[in-house]
């Protein structure tokens, strides 16, 4: 213990961060030594005594130093310029940098400071308005006898300690994590644009999200349902993925009547399975040569009749399973597989187009199909259908739309009719229970 109250700290950059850490480790009985180009940048520290005048000191007077400085560049120079910390440097010493850079510069600044004997931890810190009062957490990737010998001194500024791997790990976790911060932005940004436009106050919004979900549960669910593994349990994921599409479609409908933009629920919507790890079909990519090759063409034809479905409803593809005619093998595997199913434009997007193009063939039961894997997949309303009749009534006249509303009429009646069934079925079981 009197050997780990010895070990001397250090800090260079006495910003919000590295002037927080400095503060903590004055609280704590270890004032560190520091240095900053701003020369009275110590003044507003608790605790905290003049900055010495290089980085080359600092070291000379520390066991341990925290790095705190905004870019690569500028890492660069504290740690190897002409009076940077290895200027300074002593047997023991170990640098800690808290910048977040690229993954290369952390690989290039332990390399530097290898060849001076000196150690180096990458170090990811967050919160920082939480650095001054011991609240931070330290996100640190590097060999475990380095951070076992630097633990006190991140003890003092950090109220937890997370070592995530080797080197490289902790600058990686706290990029992970920034994507998780900055894109929940993104949705909080598109949700509170949605409730806005609808006329519901923004501050309503967030009282239901901090009453439903206070400890942001529901935001890593997915994270934790992962466990230790790399993927969601199939089951799992084919619970939520029905909830998710029809709820994200809301969305969607919700965004195009109130004419807002949410660049982030379509790619959710259209990356859905992927996300819960339901990517049958994304297993292969139709567009790789190595995939349509003849080697390939049964996981090919696969990966179309399952798109199949995906676009008409469970089951629809079975007609087709075994048939082996030429037109029907290329509409499996050229169509389904490598037009529907490429990433550019949703199911959705390409159903309304190949709606567009039924009606102006006049053709009711192709309409029909195609209506009904939107009601099926949730994708289209009956009300959203009808408009479709009568918004291609005016391009493709009226007579080949009378074919239109027959097909749409159609698929609207046995949907419904399908539902009440399955309604009636639930509630009978209900009552014989």
């Amino acid at each position: 213990m009197s050997e780990s109250k010895t070990l001397r700290a250090g800090v260079v950059g006495l910003g919000i961060i590295g002037g927080g850490v400095a503060v903590s480790m004055a609280r704590r009985g270890r004032v560190p030594a520091v240095h900053d180009v701003r020369p009275g940048a110590s003044a507003g520290l608790p605790g905290v005594g003049d900055p010495l005048g290089s980085p080359a000191e600092v070291a000379g007077s520390s066991d341990v130093v925290m790095v705190a400085v905004v870019t690569a560049d500028q890492a660069r120079d504290v740690i190897g310029g002409e009076n940077g910390l290895l200027a300074g440097a002593h047997p023991g010493l170990t640098v800690v940098l808290l910048s977040t850079v690229a993954l290369p510069v952390v690989h290039e600044l332990a390399a530097l400071c290898a060849g001076h004997d000196v150690g180096f931890l990458d170090c990811g810190v967050t919160p920082g308005d939480r650095a001054a009062d011991h609240g931070m957490v330290a996100i640190v990737g590097g060999d475990q006898a380095t951070v076992d010998a630097a633990r006190p001194v991140l003890d003092d500024w950090a109220r937890k300690v997370v070592h995530c791997g080797p080197l490289g790990a902790g600058m990686a976790t706290k990029i992970a994590r920034n994507v998780v911060t900055y894109g929940s932005w993104r949705a909080v940004f598109e949700a509170t644009a949605l409730a806005r436009a609808a006329g519901v106050d923004p501050a309503r919004l967030a009282e239901v999200i901090d009453t439903a979900d206070p400890e942001g549960h529901t935001l890593l669910a997915l994270l934790r349902l992962r466990g230790c593994g790399d993927t969601l349990p199939e089951a799992a994921g084919r619970t939520i993925q029905p909830l998710m599409t029809k709820d994200l479609d809301a969305a969607r409908d919700l965004a195009a009547t109130l004419s807002v933009d949410v660049p982030l629920v379509e790619v959710a919507r259209t990356r859905a399975e992927q996300t819960l790890d339901l990517d049958d079909l994304d297993d292969l990519d139709p567009t790789d040569p190595a995939v349509a090759g003849d080697h390939n063409r049964d996981d090919l034809h696969r990966y179309g009749l399952a798109m199949m479905d995906r676009v008409y409803g469970p089951g629809f593809s079975t007609a087709l399973q075994g048939e082996g005619a030429p037109f029907t093998d290329e509409t499996v595997d050229y169509l389904f597989a490598q037009v529907w199913a490429r990433p550019g434009l949703s199911v959705r997007d390409r159903r309304l187009l190949t709606l567009g193009v039924a009606a102006t063939v006049g053709r009711p039961e192709l309409v029909q199909i195609i209506a009904t894997g939107g009601l099926v997949n949730d994708e289209l309303t009956p009300d959203q259908l009808r408009e479709a009749v009568l918004h291609l009534a005016v391009y493709t006249g009226w007579c080949k739309a009378t074919a239109a509303h027959a097909g749409v009429t159609a698929a609207v009646e046995a949907h419904t009719a399908v539902e009440a069934h399955t309604a009636v079925d639930a509630h009978t079981a209900k009552e014989q229970r």
